[in-house]
């Protein structure tokens, strides 16, 4: 029997595959697509996406793989002019180490993450979906496609927008569309089109055209009216850029949409990511927020199997679920008006859980309780973010100031001047701050 079953092996699945493997708990990995994603869908990775990954100890091999977003150039007829990138391009500080938006095709992130999980001495099964549950108070029965039934003691259902997970626990995605247009999205390779540029066409019938270069690959990300297909990729391509189009790699069909679960929990199955929220790619929210509820849901899940106190579950859809609401809420504003605002309203560095069930105590300074833990040098002359990886939580000693208890996941529990022996039966690691 396994402690956590987990249905779905993108970038969601994988980041909470990783979080509990390396916390000694025994996971199963199944996911229905016969191979990886192929495509670049999701290519905008967030400041706070790329602390984590810090904090797993893979940003600097993602970030070999990524790229600042680039400039616009805006094609009008036979004009063309720049404009500024939706991405920003601060300087890296001690408190905020990854500053900025990165592009990094979706492909490039699953595998990065991926061998991150394999060499923990996780693995992924292919081919393999769910297909029904039962529940007990005790376990989880679950039916998969390839006729094995399993006993778990936990489920996750990371299985996308289709998720069987969702479907087999009769939670509906509640909202609505944003508009009646199909879009198109797809990796394509086009003959002599500057890569210094993300292109765009507004002025074509049906709405904007764009060909956003991939870093580190010879292809393009396609975003367009489905009517830009009409007669082939290859005549829409050749009639918005004046370019031969050299092959596809990939692409897909979507329509805009904002919708979500009502809950994340039923018994001992949980969703996370595109299971439980859909999001409009309007300031790249959609696959960041997946990965964080991966990286909220992971130490609770260890924590609850540990101690057999599944209490501290309940705190994920308390803490998750108003996040994604307000991403949700975000993204569709951004889809609406057509804005190009992003940085600090996107970069996901000042989410947090201030009215969360776990923040305890007052505030000190600016700093509240349930907020991200900033960066900082520590007496050693390590950066704060990398003695993160062990697992447990962190206390930072502090000489002037009090104590912080810093989550598994980075955040603020508490200001204290007491021992801290465990954070729900977690180990809890002492450091020394710099000052």
């Amino acid at each position: 029997m396994y402690d956590v079953l987990i249905a779905g092996a993108g970038p969601t699945g994988l980041t909470l595959a990783s979080e509990l493997i390396r916390r000694d708990i025994d996971v199963r990995l199944i996911d229905a697509a016969d191979a990886p994603f192929e495509g670049a869908r999701g290519k905008g990775i967030q400041p706070r996406s790329l602390e984590i990954f810090d904090m797993m100890g893979i940003v600097h091999e993602l970030l070999s793989f990524g790229s600042l977003y680039p400039f616009l150039k805006i094609h009008l007829g036979p004009f063309a002019f720049k404009r500024g990138s939706l991405g920003t391009r601060h300087e890296p500080s001690e408190s905020r180490p990854h500053p900025n938006l990165m592009m990094v095709p979706q492909w490039r992130t699953q595998q990065v993450v991926q061998r991150h999980v394999e060499s923990l001495g996780g693995r992924v099964e292919y081919g393999v979906a769910l297909e029904s549950l039962v529940q007990d108070k005790d376990h989880v029965t679950v039916t998969l496609t390839n006729g094995e039934t399993v006993k778990v003691r936990f489920l996750v259902g990371c299985d996308g927008a289709r998720s069987a997970t969702r479907e087999a626990l009769q939670l509906p995605l509640i909202g609505e569309a944003l508009d009646n247009k199909t879009s198109i999205v797809a990796d394509l390779e086009v003959e002599d089109l500057d890569r210094a540029f993300w292109h765009a066409w507004p002025l074509h019938r049906g709405g904007v055209r764009s060909l956003a270069p991939l870093p580190h690959t010879k292809l393009f990300q396609l975003q367009a009216p489905e009517r830009m297909a009409d007669g082939g990729l290859e005549e829409g391509i050749k009639h918005t850029t004046g370019k031969r189009l050299i092959r596809i790699a990939w692409q897909s069909r979507f329509k805009h949409q904002r919708r979500m679960v009502e809950r994340y929990r039923v018994g001992r199955a949980f969703l996370a990511g595109d299971a439980a929220h859909i999001h409009p790619p309007a300031g790249a929210q959609g696959l960041n927020t997946g990965l964080q509820d991966a990286w909220n849901l992971g130490w609770k899940l260890a924590a609850a199997i540990r101690t057999g106190n599944d209490s501290i579950l309940e705190t994920y859809q308390a803490e998750r679920l108003p996040i994604a609401a307000n991403m949700l809420s975000l993204t569709s504003t951004l889809h609406t008006q057509h804005s190009t605002r992003r940085g600090e309203l996107t970069n996901q560095l000042s989410v947090g859980y201030r009215d969360g069930p776990l923040a305890r105590g007052a505030p000190v300074g600016d700093l509240h309780p349930g907020d991200r833990m900033p960066n900082e040098r520590l007496a050693d002359g390590r950066n704060l973010l990398s003695t993160m990886r062990h697992g447990g939580a962190t206390l930072l000693k502090r000489s002037a100031r009090p104590n912080v208890l810093i989550r598994p996941d980075g955040y603020v529990a508490e200001f204290t001047d007491k021992p801290v022996p465990d954070y729900f039966g977690l180990e809890v690691i002492e450091v020394e701050a710099a000052r």
